[in-house]
C-alpha cells in the first residue's frame, strides 16, 4: 500500500510539474506567435511602401513633364505675341491711309483670336494628359496596395487570438484543479 501511495504521489507530482511547465510555456508561446505575426505584418508593408514610392516618382515625372510643356507653350505664346506686335508696328509704319490700317488691325485681331484659341486648346490638352497620367498612377497604386493587403491579411486573426487565450485559461484551470 505504501508503494501505491508513493506511485500516486509521484504521478501526481509529475502531472503538477507538467502542468506548471505548460503554464509557464503557454504565455511564451503566445508572445512568440504574436512576435512572428508582427514581423510578418511589418514585412508585408514593403510592397505598399514600394508602390507609394514608385507612384511618387511617377507623379513627379508627370508634374515635371506638365511644367515643361506649359513653359514651352508659354514661350511659344510670348514669342508669337512679340512677333505679331512687331509685324503690326511695321505694317502701321508702312501704311499710307487710315482705312488700310483699320483693315490690317481687323486681320490682326482675327489672327490673335485664333492664336489664343489654339493656345488654350493646347493648354487644355496638356492638363488633360496630366490628369490621365495621375489617374493611371493612382489606379495602379491603389490596385497594388489593395492586392498586397489581401495577400497578407490573415484569414481569422480574431479567432486565433481567442483560441490562444482560451488555451491559456484552460491550462490555468487545469493547474488549479490539480492543486486543489
Amino acid at each position: 500500500m505504501a508503494r501505491r501511495v508513493k506511485e500516486f504521489v509521484s504521478k501526481t507530482t509529475q502531472g503538477i510539474a507538467e502542468q506548471a511547465q505548460k503554464l509557464r510555456k503557454a504565455p511564451v508561446d503566445v508572445a512568440r506567435a504574436a512576435a512572428i505575426k508582427s514581423a510578418g505584418r511589418i514585412k508585408s508593408l514593403k510592397d505598399p511602401v514600394r508602390a507609394f514610392a514608385r507612384s511618387g516618382v511617377k507623379l513627379t515625372a508627370i508634374s515635371q513633364g506638365t511644367a515643361q510643356s506649359l513653359i514651352e507653350l508659354q514661350e511659344q505664346i510670348v514669342t508669337s505675341a512679340l512677333s505679331n506686335a512687331a509685324t503690326q508696328l511695321e505694317r502701321a509704319a508702312h501704311t499710307e491711309d487710315v482705312m488700310a490700317l483699320m483693315r490690317d488691325q481687323a486681320e490682326v485681331l482675327r489672327t490673335t483670336r485664333d492664336r489664343i484659341l489654339d493656345d488654350m486648346t493646347q493648354a487644355v490638352a496638356i492638363f488633360k494628359d496630366a490628369g490621365g497620367g495621375v489617374r493611371k498612377v493612382a489606379t495602379e497604386t491603389y490596385t497594388t496596395v489593395t492586392k498586397s493587403a489581401e495577400r497578407t491579411r490573415p484569414a481569422a486573426t480574431a479567432t486565433r487570438a481567442r483560441k490562444a487565450k482560451r488555451a491559456v485559461r484552460k491550462t490555468k484551470a487545469r493547474g488549479r484543479r490539480a492543486n486543489a
